[in-house]
């Protein structure tokens, strides 16, 4: 069986690290393809191609025209079945590929609440194309992006929970790694620089912990649009205590060398960073939004604030770095861990895409 992953981008993000996980544990049997509109960096490619899987990355083609080769670009691989993870690669396959017996079954897993109207309206208009629905979190299944589709299934994702263990075995090598003092309570937080991560909240949450206890070092790991204006402020405020690491390809290991994983989101859909933190024992201190009080059970295995509130915060990193708090939220974010295994969804999905085939084959009779 071959299958077809189409993605907008290969970029280090949350979807896009759950899909190669996911691809990388697949169980044997079946062909993948990738199909991707850009990719700014080669690190996901290679690790796909590294693990077997082929991949088609229309970045070399003009802006303008990469959504309209992509059905002829799925066409010409003949693939058993098609699952996209981006809304707008969806509705152009859902037009674009022939009808009828031909038609492969489709598949749209949605990872995220928010987009563009014109997208969501798009997207709305025909989603009953698909086949079947995966929506990432129990949040994304009740929201709007999820509501009037068919076959609507719930699939927490995962993460490689043996690689993430042995990265928090690793954590005294990391931390070195990136000069890390001793006794420092080291703060991650990880999220391109994109204004729903929220990271000027962040920023002023961080000169407050800062102020009030000197062990904090907040490590910011990403890139994008707004980083120059969050590098200035840092520099404005003078916090000599809070360091921009710019892009971290293997993100991963600083999170599992964290005390803490701090996110500032004022939404999100179900963040791969927490599932990594979970996997290496990592408590984390969120807001409240979108697929996050999935995962973050509030004074369990993490502490949950409102959003766009720098005080609540700082309040609550403040709260989470004392000593008994900090193991107790860890030994649960363990826990918690256990059930977060890629893995699992990788067999979980491989089913699915027999059951489909299998269907259509049927009906093709």
């Amino acid at each position: 069986m071959h299958v077809c992953e189409v993605i907008k981008t290969l970029d280090i993000g949350g979807a896009e690290t759950l899909l190669v996980a996911r691809l990388r544990a697949a169980p044997p049997g079946k062909r993948y393809t990738v199909v991707c509109l850009q990719a700014a960096t080669p690190v996901l490619i290679d690790r796909l191609r590294a693990a077997g899987v082929a991949v088609v990355d229309l970045t070399a083609r003009p802006r303008a025209l990469r959504l309209a080769l992509l059905p002829g670009v799925v066409r010409r691989l003949r693939p058993d079945v098609v699952n996209c993870h981006s809304p707008l690669p969806a509705v152009v396959l859902r037009l674009g590929l022939p009808p009828g017996r031909r038609r492969p079954p489709l598949v749209s897993t949605v990872h995220l609440v928010t987009h563009r109207r014109s997208v969501l309206l798009a997207d709305r208009a025909t989603r009953r194309l698909d086949d079947h629905t995966v929506a990432v979190s129990e949040e994304i299944a009740r929201c709007a992006t999820a509501r009037r589709r068919r076959g609507v299934s719930v699939r927490r994702h995962g993460v490689d929970l043996a690689a993430q263990r042995r990265h928090a075995a690793e954590a005294a090598v990391i931390r070195k790694e990136l000069d890390v003092p001793d006794g420092a309570c080291l703060v991650a937080h990880v999220a391109n620089f994109h204004p729903v991560k929220d990271h000027a909240t962040l920023v002023e949450a961080a000169a407050r912990v800062t102020a009030a206890d000197p062990r904090a070092l907040f490590l910011l790991a990403g890139t994008g649009p707004l980083l120059p204006r969050i590098s200035g402020r840092v520099a404005a405020l003078g916090l000599d205590r809070v360091r921009l690491l710019g892009l971290v390809p293997d993100a991963a290991r600083l999170v599992a060398a964290a005390d803490l994983l701090v996110l500032s989101s004022c939404s999100e859909g179900l963040p791969v960073v927490v599932m990594e933190a979970f996997a290496a024992g990592v408590p984390v201190v969120a807001t409240r939004v979108g697929g996050l009080p999935d995962l973050v059970t509030d004074g369990e295995n993490g502490l949950l604030v409102p959003p766009g509130d720098p005080g609540a915060l700082a309040g609550a990193v403040l709260r989470a770095m004392r000593p008994a708090v900090r193991d107790r939220l860890a030994a649960a974010a363990r826990r918690s861990g256990e059930g977060l295994d890629i893995a699992d969804t990788a067999r979980w999905f491989d089913r699915l895409y027999d059951e489909l085939a299998g269907a259509r084959r049927a009906r093709g009779r």
